[in-house]
């Protein structure tokens, strides 16, 4: 398997990494495991949905000396002298930073603007100005907009139906254009869906998976906006670790100014992960009662259908996904249960 290839070679070549958004789900998960290569990692987050817990809780999956390979800067990438200062030196750049969520951006366009286009400039202009060899970033399947074509392929997206979905759109276009002017390496990886440890179950935008979790825990009610029919292309947080690490050290030059699906390749309906967190949980708690599914009306924005795709990523990148939904949904429910924090703040 070509990742595991990779991981043995940047643990005899290390390299720094920029990682944004490193307080977050997603970033605090890529430090940890580049921590573990023996890396040097450097961290930015403003903590507007991350949290310092996340951080703290690396800390105590890693060993000293590789936590000593970190350092951490409080930040935002809206603000440019900061993208500036903390690029300097750095190899690789993994960009999490953004704020996610379709409803967030309906509610507040300019607030996202401001994170995921302003934000992203600022640091993929920074990253070329100090040398950055690689820049890879957070795309979304929300692109794809009101295309009814499943599985999705790249090069086909529909209309767009989010500020959300707009930002990220953006994003793209700018990778494309800073390598036709610039020849600045860069590759989206457009997430599908990801959940697993360390994902927020709080808050007004929190994800499904986390948030259905943790009211199961909690004895709270589960609300499915829609029928529950609606599907979704659930990806594993290994399978986009994976995927972020491949494509910052891939050696094809085809790879580059393009976006890939990031996903495992399959569909679930909101019904049938119900069950099976439900079940799941069950299994694993045998006093737990979890109520019924609430249904209420469908959430604006909201694509019907998402199903990846992931021919690109495997024959572009050696892209191999390591975990099923079943796997993922697994090794989830058994973090939430014993990690306290999973559960509750």
């Amino acid at each position: 398997m070509k990742y595991e290839k990779i991981k043995k070679q940047l643990l005899y070549n290390p390299r720094t990494w920029l990682v944004t958004g490193c307080a977050g789900f997603i970033g605090s998960n890529l430090i940890e495991v580049l921590l573990k290569l023996d890396q040097k990692v450097v961290g930015l987050d403003n903590f507007s949905t991350g949290h310092q817990y996340n951080l703290d809780q690396v800390k105590e999956l890693v060993t000293d000396t590789q936590w000593n390979n970190f350092s951490f800067t409080k930040g935002d990438i809206s603000d440019y002298e900061t993208c500036d200062n903390i690029t300097k030196g750095v190899d690789i750049i993994l960009n999490q930073a953004a704020l996610g969520s379709v409803p967030r951006s309906i509610d507040n366009p300019v607030l996202s603007n401001n994170s995921n286009v302003t934000g992203f400039l600022n640091i993929l202009t920074a990253a070329k100005k100090n040398g950055v060899k690689r820049f890879v970033y957070a795309s979304s399947s929300s692109v794809y907009g009101d295309s009814e074509e499943l599985p999705k392929i790249e090069e086909r997206t529909g209309n767009l139906l989010s500020p959300y979905a707009v930002t990220k759109y953006i994003n793209e276009l700018y990778m494309g254009v800073f390598y036709k002017c610039y020849g600045f390496e860069s590759i989206g990886l457009r997430y599908f869906n990801v959940f697993g440890r360390r994902q927020d179950p709080n808050g007004s935008y929190a994800a499904v998976m986390p948030k259905w979790i943790s009211s199961m825990l909690n004895g709270e009610d589960v609300y499915i906006n829609g029928d529950g029919e609606t599907s979704r292309d659930f990806t594993y947080i290994d399978n986009v670790i994976q995927a972020n690490i491949l494509a910052a050290t891939t050696t094809n030059v085809e790879a580059f100014a393009k976006a890939y699906n990031t996903a495992a390749g399959g569909r679930e309906t909101l019904n049938n992960l119900f069950s099976a967190i439900k079940n799941g949980l069950e299994k694993k708690i045998d006093s737990l009662k979890i109520n019924d599914v609430i249904y209420r009306d469908f959430r604006p924005g909201d694509i019907r259908h998402s199903n990846a795709n992931i021919i690109k990523a495997k024959e572009i990148l050696g892209y191999e996904p390591t975990h099923t939904l079943k796997e993922g949904l697994s090794e989830s429910l058994e973090w939430y249960i014993n990690d306290i924090k999973g559960i509750k703040k």
